[in-house]
Formats: structure tokens, sequence, C-alpha cells
């Protein structure tokens, strides 16, 4: 076997490594509140999140792959060096690959983007010196630590006080979930709208303006709010029929709201996975690619195309990484750090979305992880401080603050067994 076929076939192997545990780390991001409140089986979550992770990573995945090739450390450094760049990309994707799976056996959701982040800073430092590394954007991208958490935490906190004080704490609060369930729906369909535009134009080289994107998007929310306006009566009169109501009639209601909220909990989390399937599978897609096209043409691109088939190896990567390992860290988001039900799911899982949309447009770092986490945090403490699982809360805090050092320090010492190989 020839080093260049060895390398090729390596770069592969790495490739599918890093997606594999992204998919066994990240994908709690979508699904996890969801299982955790009851929304969804384990089975069903990852059923559904297997094809639509897949599908945002195949189809969209391509237009956030350029931050990963050339956006953290400058490839300049490398020009005359091509090579030591490819171990450097293949040197990320095994050094990654290994905190993630450490990570994801405790159950400890930590961001991937960050941990990526720290690989390619550990040898980007290690081989071109500090003055190659991007240190504006690194430290831009570690901010997030601070601003996702907080921010999603914040708006979990107040939509779950809404929910209580419109719904549960209401002197009917079946009839007040009736009102107030359409305009929930006509924000819902508006957010996840404007965050699949948002994440997915790019991809399709569709250009379009604000007074468009917003016209869409309230177009879809006010169908929306209308066929819940319309249907929910109906769907109330033949739930009350139910044996269960004419035993316990306040239960039954409570039942009945936990359930309307389930449902909107299910569409929050499927555009959330075919979301992250489009953006995060360019953690390991990104250095793949660099890698390849230094391997077959010998020099450093600042803008290497990311070949259909090296998408659907990241997805189907992502696929079985969750299917094989994604229920520990699920566990951890939707049990382990306070308990959830629907209408606590849904309003981590749309504060999450919130973030993410309201982050983007502002231009600030932000980390899902971080972002749903905070979310589930807020939940918590929206019942008091003693809905927390303290213990969990400190230990995901602790394994965030460690990931792009944990991911610096992996990728180096694999570097330098790298090094010695090739």
């Amino acid at each position: 076997m020839t080093t260049d076929l060895a390398l090729f076939i390596l770069i592969l192997v790495s490739g599918f490594y890093m997606a594999w545990n992204i998919g066994a780390n990240d994908v709690a991001n979508a699904m996890g509140t969801s299982v955790g409140s009851g929304a969804l089986t384990l089975r069903q979550a990852i059923m559904i999140a297997a094809v639509l992770e897949f599908c945002g990573a195949f189809f969209l995945g391509s237009h956030v792959s350029e931050t990963m090739q050339n956006g953290i450390i400058n490839p300049e450094y490398f020009q005359h060096e091509p090579r030591t760049l490819l171990l450097g990309m293949l040197s990320a994707l095994i050094g990654t690959g290994l905190w993630l799976q450490i990570a994801s056996y405790f159950g400890w959701p930590v961001s991937t983007t960050h941990s990526i982040v720290g690989a390619i800073v550990g040898f980007g430092v290690l081989i071109g010196g500090i003055e190659s590394v991007y240190w504006d954007k690194v430290f831009y991208i570690a901010s997030s630590w601070v601003i996702s958490p907080l921010l999603g935490g914040l708006i979990s906190y107040n939509i779950f006080q809404l929910i209580r004080t419109k719904i549960f704490y209401a002197s009917h609060p079946l009839d007040a979930a009736k009102k107030l369930m359409p305009y929930l729906v006509f924000g819902v369909f508006v957010l996840l709208t404007l965050l699949f535009l948002f994440n997915s134009l790019g991809s399709i080289e569709l250009e379009m303006g604000f007074l468009e994107s917003a016209g869409i998007c309230l177009c879809i929310g006010l169908i929306a709010a209308l066929v819940t306006k319309f249907g929910i009566g109906y769907w109330l009169k033949e739930t009350k029929s139910s044996p269960l109501h004419e035993i316990d009639n306040t239960k039954a209601d409570f039942a009945i709201i936990e359930n309307m909220f389930g449902w909107l909990q299910i569409l929050s989390a499927c555009l959330m996975a075919f979301a992250h399937g489009a953006n995060d599978v360019a953690n390991a897609i990104g250095p793949l690619s660099a890698a390849l096209y230094i391997l077959q043409t010998g020099t450093v691109s600042l803008n290497t195309a990311v070949p259909s088939w090296a998408l659907g190896l990241g997805g189907v990567g992502i696929v079985i990484g969750l299917a094989t390992w994604g229920w520990r860290v699920i566990e951890t988001i939707g049990k382990k750090i306070t308990e959830l039900t629907p209408t606590r799911g849904f309003a981590a899982e749309i504060s999450a979305a919130a973030t993410i949309m309201i982050a983007s447009r502002l231009g600030m770092p932000i980390s899902t992880t971080h972002t749903l986490v905070g979310a589930v945090i807020g939940v918590g403490l929206a019942r008091g401080i003693e809905a927390l699982n303290i213990g969990m809360t400190r230990d995901i805090i602790a394994s965030w603050i460690i990931t792009i050092p944990a991911g610096a320090l992996t990728a180096v010492g694999v570097y330098k067994i790298l090094a010695m190989i090739f």
C-alpha cells in the first residue's frame, strides 16, 4: 500500500469517525427534550432524527464548511508545507473524535464546534506558531460559553413562566390553552421558518430580501394559526369524550394541555434536527475536504469544494452515531438536568431556536449545545433551584470549560504520532 493510499483511507475513516461522534453527542440538541418530556420515545426520536439529520447534511451541508477549512488558522502559513497541513487536519479530526467519544461516554453534552476549533488551534500553534491562528475569531467563538446558555436560559425562563401564568394558573386551564394556542403556533411557525431560511438559503444559492423572508414567514405562521384555531375545537370535543375526562376533569385537562404542547415540541425538534445536520456536518467534512484536496493536488487552497459523496459520508456517520451512542447524551439533556414535561420541553426547545436565530442575525457566536442546556436549566430555575440536578449541571459546565484545551491537546498528541508514521 502506498503512502497516499494509506492517507486517503485514513482521512475517510477519520471523517466518518468524527461524524459518528457528532451524531453520538450533538443530535441530543434536537431530540433530547422531546425524549425527556415523553413526547417521543427514544426509538421514535432516533428514527426521525436519522432521516432529518441525513437530509440536512446531504442537501444543505456544504455552505458552512469554509470556516472549518480556513477560518481558524491562516492556510498561507502552510503554503510551502501542504503535507503538514494535511496531517494537521487529519489530527484535528481524530483528536476531536476522541474527546467527543469520552464526553459522550459520560453523557456530557459538549460543543462539537468548540472541540474542532480547539483541535485546529492546537496543531496550528504547534506548527505555524501563535501568529498563524486567527485569535480574534477563536475568542469570539469561545465567548459563546457565556452568551449561549444565558440567553437561552433567560428566554426559556420567561416562556415557561408565561405558559404557567396564562394557562396552568388560569381558572379554566383548557379554555385558556385553547385561546393561547393559535398565537403560540403562529410564533413557532414564524420562528422555525426564519431559522430554516437563514440556514438554507446560502446552500441553495437563493437570495431573498428581508421583506420577502418576513412575508413568507408571516404567511406560513398565519396559515398554521388559522388551522389550529379551527381544528383545536373539534379535537378537544373528541378528547373530552374520553373515559379519563369523565373520571377526573382537572387531571384530564392538564393531560390534554401537555399533549398539545407535545405536538408542538415534536415539530420544533424535527426542524432543529434538519438544521443541525445542515450545519454541524461541516465540523467533520470541512477538515476532511481540505485534507483530500491537499492529498490530490499537493497544494493548499483557501476555498475547497465539498464533494457530494463526502456530505453523504458525514450524514451516514451522524446517523450511525445517533443510533449507537446517541441515547447517552439524550438521556442527560432529557432527564438528568431537570424533570421535563411537554410544556417545559417546548419552552426549552423553542427558546433554543429563538436564541440561535437572534444570535445568527446579530452575528453573535453561538453554541447550539450550550444554548439548549441553558434553556433546560432556565426551565428548571422557573420551578425553583431545587428542581435542578446541581451535580450534573456542574459536571456539564466543567466539560465545557475543558473542551477547547482538550481538543487542542488530543490533536497535538495525534499529530506527533502521525508525523512519525508519515
